[in-house]
């Protein structure tokens, strides 16, 4: 029975629920965002985001530290100065925006800056929001209360504000006006959390309540719960790395593993109705297993006896089968690591303890896909790595589980051994491949190069991940042929047959193989703008076109929208755009400030060849939003697929100033040439929606 005047255990957690759930809706509300804001600079690549979730990963740590800290060494009054005077200086940083001082220049490594602004930009601001969580919890538990269900709270709200983000925020509101709102919002985190800080102070019992027992937890479930956290972030980061980059390079695909991770946390953190333990070690091993193969192109998707099982294999095999697969394991995987996590809480005594070794853990494994990752390997190994760690973790866990018998703990490990053997080795074969020669491979923050030649060295490619991005005839007679999406008949190549026949200047977007240079005559000069510094040493290694062009050319390094920016006009008489990212152009090369500075660069009657071959985004209504806010006109060109010709299907808008220039031998009568479609769909550089140019 309550004393008069005293509030409810669930009245008295009102607040700092209220409090909790708002410092994490702001948490994860701010990740997209940021990583949008600062998306331009970085060009546009999956390894924006990576780092973007390691920078967040290591706050959060920061935050459980301080938390830990706090709570141990000072007083509830000295909590109180010491956090009210951070969220001042926290409000003194906003509203969020990019600083100047660390904005890339040339071609050296990115993350670096990349951390650095985001420390600067939001920094203090998130360290505080992610201290809040243990910290409100902490004061909880001070009272006497279980707090452990105030973490599935933040999980949700953290959860909301995901996926919120693209279908509520970014189709609706500029960048500006997102960062005014998220600062109102801090502010507002601000009042709940001091208050929440004055409303937790200690209270008397009104009558004696016997303390619980609390042992210490020793130093092996310590590392448990670190390694409980760690291998759930590599997959995380793993797999959202393989989706954006090889499946659907969409940043809905940014949000959706980060979702069901989150959704994990949840389920097992809310109680135990949810996290079904049986289950999830029998379905986690076989979703383990189909994760692994698919990552094989050897693995055949369909040869099956049975047609129904064919066909469901098969659809595993698509786009939607590899995000509902990848999708589905990983949630997986995260309730078995998150669920028997949850199963190894300590007393609240040790709660921030614990959160400080959850955070480490994530922090650990962030590290290793963002930064160790691609200075130990060539490919995208961590995520066959990953499923292998993870299998191993089940068995681990089976192992040391209290209250079995030692010959069923020793099954458990030796299957869930054989089973992360197993996966471990087929990791390493995924690095061989059988129906080409690999020639070489590299890999750094904006993804995997490879260099593979036919069996029969008659044929070269370039890929980025999956995508080719230009090939060469290795037969002499054939070498300086232009090939692939650059073809004589394809948009770019009609457009440089009908310049000018004089001294030409070519602006060149992205430098791939170098095949564009093929075109280059006596007198020309060509100027290619590359932000990869590891793509040019491949173009001239591998790759003659450079070194046998008869014109002038140059590679400048660093994001061609930044160089063109700095640069006074060039005067160019075709400026093509051809920045792949794997399979999509970046956002901000395709806003309507994009456009200006391109057609600033281009003399009078010159012309803009964009390449919007792509097969996830319909790219052609946001070049002719662009047309047609400039008074331009322009065409487009599709090319066929012919092997033998090493042609590859492509489509570009060619865009000029003179309908008449469509009017040459090369576009009269071409039944490859077309009108560009009336439909449009405006991007600039705070406001663009993917949603809706997707196919």
């Amino acid at each position: 029975m309550l004393t008069p005047g005293e509030a409810s255990p669930e009245a008295s957690l009102r607040l700092p629920a209220a409090t909790i759930f708002l410092s994490a809706f702001l948490l994860f509300q701010v990740q997209p965002m940021v990583g949008k804001l600062v998306l331009p600079w970085f060009g546009g690549s999956a390894g924006v985001w990576t780092t973007c979730l390691l920078f967040f990963q290591l706050l959060l740590l920061a935050g459980y530290l301080y938390s830990h800290l706090v709570v141990r060494h000072l007083s509830p009054r000295g909590q109180l100065r010491l956090h009210g005077g951070l969220l001042l200086a926290a409000a003194l940083t906003l509203p969020l925006r990019l600083h100047p001082f660390f904005r890339p220049a040339g071609g050296s490594e990115p993350i670096g800056r990349l951390l650095g602004l985001l420390a600067l930009t939001v920094g203090l601001p998130y360290l505080l929001l992610s201290t809040t969580g243990p910290l409100v919890q902490a004061w909880v538990a001070r009272r006497g209360q279980v707090p452990y269900r105030l973490f599935a709270l933040s999980n949700l709200a953290s959860m909301t504000a995901l996926f919120s983000y693209p279908v509520l925020v970014e189709p609706f509101l500029s960048l500006k006006a997102q960062s005014w709102l998220w600062s109102a919002g801090f502010l507002l985190f601000a009042g709940l959390v001091l208050a929440s800080a004055r409303d937790m102070a200690p209270v008397t019992p009104a009558a004696p309540v016997a303390p619980e027992p609390a042992t210490a937890p020793g130093a092996g479930d310590k590392t448990l719960w670190i390694a409980f956290a760690a291998v759930p972030s590599i997959l995380l980061m793993a797999v959202t790395t393989h989706l954006s980059t090889n499946v659907a390079p969409i940043p809905f695909l940014w949000v959706l593993p980060l979702g069901l991770y989150l959704l994990s946390f949840i389920l097992c953190f809310d109680g135990t109705r949810w996290y079904r333990r049986g289950l999830f070690f029998a379905v986690t091993p076989a979703l383990l297993v189909l994760m692994s193969l698919s990552l094989n192109p050897e693995f055949r998707w369909a040869d099956y006896r049975f047609e129904a099982v064919g066909r469901a294999v098969q659809w595993l095999g698509t786009v939607r089968g590899q995000v509902a697969l990848f999708s589905t394991g990983l949630f997986a995987a995260c309730m078995l690591a998150h669920g028997e996590l949850a199963r190894r809480r300590p007393h609240p005594q040790f709660l921030t303890g614990f959160y400080l070794r959850l955070s480490l853990g994530g922090a650990l494994g962030g590290a290793f896909v963002a930064w160790v990752a691609p200075m130990l390997f060539t490919t995208y190994l961590e995520l066959p790595l990953g499923l292998a760690a993870a299998a191993a973790l089940a068995g681990l866990s089976l192992a040391r589980e209290e209250g079995a018998r030692p010959r069923d703990r020793a099954l458990c490990a030796v299957g869930f051994g054989l089973l992360a053997l197993g996966l471990g080795l087929h990791a390493l074969r995924l690095t061989r491949d059988v129906d080409q020669i690999t020639v070489a491979r590299g890999r750094n923050f904006y993804g995997t190069l490879a260099v593979f030649d036919n069996r029969e060295h008659t044929w070269r490619t370039l890929a980025h991940g999956t995508i080719t991005h230009g090939g060469q005839f290795l037969d002499p007679a054939r070498a300086a042929r232009p090939v692939t999406y650059y073809s004589p008949d394809s948009g770019v190549g009609l457009a440089v047959a009908s310049l000018p026949a004089a001294p030409r200047k070519l602006g060149l977007v992205g430098l791939g193989t170098g095949s564009l240079a093929a075109y280059g005559r006596t007198g020309d000069h060509l100027r290619f703008y590359e932000i990869n510094a590891l793509v040019e040493p491949f173009a001239r290694t591998h790759f003659s076109f450079l070194g046998r062009s008869p014109a002038s050319t140059e590679v400048v390094l660093g994001d061609a929208r930044l160089t063109l920016e700095a640069e006074a006009p060039q005067d160019y008489d075709l400026l093509a755009i051809d920045a792949f990212s794997s399979d999509a152009i970046p956002v901000h090369l395709l806003t309507r400030e994009a456009f200006a500075l391109y057609f600033r660069h281009l003399k009078p009657g010159g012309v803009l060849a964009v390449h919007v071959s792509n097969r996830y985004l319909e790219l052609q209504p946001v070049v002719r939003a662009a047309v047609d806010a400039f008074g331009k006109t322009a065409r487009v060109v599709d090319a066929e697929t012919d092997e033998d010709e090493g042609t590859y299907g492509s489509t570009w808008v060619l865009v000029t100033q003179d309908d008449a220039w469509f009017s040459g031998p090369a576009f009269r009568d071409n039944p490859e040439v077309k009108p560009l479609p009336g439909k449009t769909l405006v991007w600039r550089d705070d406001f663009s929606n993917l949603f809706r140019a997707l196919k």
